[in-house]
């Protein structure tokens, strides 16, 4: 029999799970990520550029691209990809933006050939790479000067294959002049342009006097500058903060002008901010509610001389007060919000615009130091060499001898070396002269070289190790800069006074309405065009109309509930319904609370200081309040004591003027009163008056107002002309009456 096999028994795998604080998990794994993306992705260096941007131009730099005629854009992309290991969709995107055809830039790097989009069109795309073409700008070479003389760190690229600057040698504070933005974890930068002249105009008032105000600056860096123009709504005070801070926000608007003759206003630049696409739905939305009726037509007439948008308005129309609606309406006025986050040594730094200039300096002397020092090698070694050939004037036979008298080639160097006293370096050089050289005239011409190496370099050591001699090139090179490449401010300034403002009327369209409100709290909203139809006005079953008025379409709505608080809303923020709908439930659409309800109604488009509103409590007592103490400045929509809570609300009702008030009490007796003999509160919780002297335990239980008084006005004796008043037995003429 076959042995059976013996069973082991199951293994058992224990689990071990250890706590980790979650502080520490972001430590470890979430803040490596963040740190990466700002420092390596998002947020500009103080030389202006991302990586992405500064991969690119270098990768172009190193192609030649500074000289040259155009290549292709998929040329330079796919070079790019030795530095950048993204997909070439995303290199060729930074690419589009840094070039001239694309408008993003006061200073594009890049000139270029093909349709490269408008930074001013959403919708407006680019040709793909295979079409374009490209070459760095002239002003590249300010950017890159340096770069071969170890003004910057060079540090290995992704595979360690080639080499990469980590930052660009700018000579000008290109961070201010090169808008830039970014968006990296928990952070953000946003930097506007500013004009390249004024730029380097305050960075050489900063390099002359360290101590250079905010106001000094002011004075000669007027404004950001954007390359699409428009104007800036100029705050000093404003811009004051930003450039103390490098946080806040302007205002820009178009630029337009206005043919009188064509009856057409055409709009040349806009805000940096925005999009032609933006404004146009815009316009067309406006146009579509009836609140631009000024404007017949509009269009986008971009052609080959740059931005257009064209608006036909009517005969008669104000150009000025039209565009001042459409700046308030519309983002051809819009807001650009500042955000100067730049990396300094790799840490993110909020900075005004004198600080940035300040860190701008540090980094261009150590960037200038570097390359002084690289030229004071090049000098040192140059005249090393030039003493040895010094030393074989005294005997140019005996060099030649000896080179002659070696048998092997390997010994010529030692024995220049030995014969001559010089080292290795300088015998290899006297080694290498050409046969040619070799004669007096030459090696004096290189020996008259000596006196001015000399003084090179004591020049150059001079320099390097004196700052203000260094502040002095860096000034020198600020004004070549700016005489090269210097060009007059696109975005122009204007000033609150010079504004056209719009009247401030409300956008909202107007209409006149019917608006209804039920005995249980439902408001409907009717337009006369709908009153027309044959509907009849439905209900909610058991419920009936408490009241009705004609009013507006923009009017204000003011609601007083049985809890003392008034509620404001406006009938626009109504839907327009048929007479066959039911409408909205009051309590629910202003946000009363639980069993809250309506007692009163009343359509206002303004608040006369002459008309009230009266309230009729339970004890007997009313008062009048002036409708204006109900006008408030904001937009609150709930006012708590509306009226006094002393005693329980009977009633409430709006006087225009002076009408007939009948108060009939528990006890089967009323009195009918003008309502001019309530008196008069400016407070709105005041308790008022009594009106009708009650017996004990009893309390009015109804009030009536206007018409439905009148129906009292046969009782004997129910007019009184004073106040308390007693009394009189009355039969109930109809429904209580709570509204005016």
């Amino acid at each position: 029999m076959a042995r059976k096999k013996r069973e082991e028994p199951a293994r058992i795998v224990e689990e071990h799970i250890t706590d980790q604080p979650i502080t520490e998990t972001i430590e470890k794994n979430y803040m490596p990520y963040a740190m990466t993306v700002i420092v390596s992705r998002a947020i500009p260096e103080i030389d202006g550029f991302k990586p992405s941007h500064r991969k690119l131009l270098y990768t172009m730099y190193k192609m030649g691209l500074l000289k040259g005629d155009l290549t292709k854009s998929a040329n330079v992309v796919g070079q790019t990809m030795h530095l950048n290991p993204h997909g070439d969709a995303a290199i060729y995107e930074t690419l589009v933006r840094l070039t001239r055809g694309n408008e993003s830039l006061l200073h594009p790097f890049v000139e270029s050939k093909g349709s490269f989009g408008k930074q001013y069109s959403s919708d407006m795309a680019f040709a793909a790479s295979r079409y374009t073409e490209v070459k760095l700008a002239p002003i590249c070479a300010e950017i890159f000067g340096g770069i071969d003389k170890d003004a910057v760190d060079m540090v290995p690229n992704y595979d360690n294959t080639t080499t990469e600057p980590t930052l660009l040698p700018t000579s000008f504070p290109n961070v201010l002049v090169s808008n830039n933005k970014g968006i990296g974890v928990s952070m953000a930068s946003n930097i506007c342009s500013f004009n390249l002249a004024e730029i380097c105009d305050g960075t050489i008032a900063v390099l002359k006097n360290p101590k250079t105000t905010t106001d000094r600056l002011l004075d000669i860096i007027k404004a950001p500058d954007f390359p699409g123009g428009a104007n800036v709504i100029y705050d000093r005070e404003q811009m004051r903060t930003i450039y103390e801070t490098g946080v806040g926000s302007f205002k820009l608007r178009a630029r337009y002008t206005f043919d009188k003759k064509e009856n057409v206003i055409e709009i040349l630049e806009i805000p940096y901010s925005t999009t032609i696409e933006a404004i146009l739905k815009k316009i067309a939305d406006l146009m579509k509610d009836g609140k631009l009726k000024d404007v017949t037509d509009f269009r986008d007439a971009i052609d080959k001389n740059g931005f257009k948008l064209t608006l036909d308005v009517r005969r008669g129309t104000d150009p000025d007060q039209l565009m001042a609606k459409l700046f308030r309406l519309t983002t051809l006025e819009d807001s650009f919000s500042c955000n100067f986050n730049v990396l300094i040594n790799g840490s993110p730094r909020t900075l005004g615009v004198g600080g940035i200039i300040r860190e701008w300096i540090a980094f261009r002397i150590g960037c200038l130091r570097r390359e002084l020092t690289f030229e004071l090698g090049k000098k040192r070694d140059k005249l090393h060499l030039l003493r040895a050939l010094g030393k074989i004037l005294l005997d140019i036979d005996r060099a030649i001898a000896i080179v002659r008298g070696t048998e092997k080639e390997a010994d010529v160097v030692p024995r220049l070396m030995e014969g001559f006293g010089i080292d290795q370096i300088q015998a290899e050089y006297i080694a290498e002269i050409k046969l040619r050289h070799l004669n007096r005239e030459y090696i004096i011409e290189r020996i008259r070289e000596i006196e001015g190496l000399q003084s090179e370099i004591a020049d150059l050591e001079a320099t390097i190790s004196d700052e203000l001699r260094l502040k002095a090139r860096i000034v020198e090179q600020l004004k070549e800069v700016k005489k090269k490449y210097g060009k007059p401010r696109k975005t122009l300034l204007i000033y609150p006074e010079d504004i056209v403002e719009a009247p401030a009327v409300d956008v909202t369209e107007n209409y006149g309405v019917l608006v209804l409100l039920t005995k249980e709290g439902y408001f409907k909203k009717i337009t006369y065009q709908s009153l027309r139809g044959a509907d009849e006005q439905k209900y909610k079953e058991g419920d009936s109309l408490r009241w009705s008025e004609d009013t507006e379409n923009v009017a204000e709505l003011l609601f007083f509930s049985d809890k003392g608080r008034a509620y404001k809303s406006r009938a626009a923020d109504f839907a327009s319904v048929k007479a066959s709908s039911l409408g909205d439930f009051v309590p629910a659409k202003l946000g009363f609370d639980e069993g809250e309800g309506v007692i009163m109604m009343k359509a206002l488009k303004e608040y006369p200081e002459k008309e009230n509103v009266v309230f009729i409590f339970e004890n007997g007592k009313g008062v009048r309040i002036p409708v204006s103490a109900y006008e408030t400045k904001g937009n609150r929509r709930r006012l708590v004591g509306a009226y006094s809570e002393t005693s329980p609300i009977v009633a409430a009702f709006y006087e225009s003027k002076p009408a007939e008030v009948v108060l009939t009490s528990s006890d089967g007796r009323g009195i009918l009163i003008s309502s001019a003999l309530i008196p008069k509160k400016t407070t709105r919780t005041s308790a008022g008056v009594t009106l009708m002297a009650l017996k004990k335990n009893q309390k009015v239980t109804a009030a009536y107002f206007g018409e439905e008084a009148a129906k009292f006005a046969d009782v004997p004796k129910i007019r009184k002309i004073k106040i308390p008043a007693t009394g009189v037995p009355v039969e109930p003429a109809g429904e209580q009456i709570t509204l005016g």
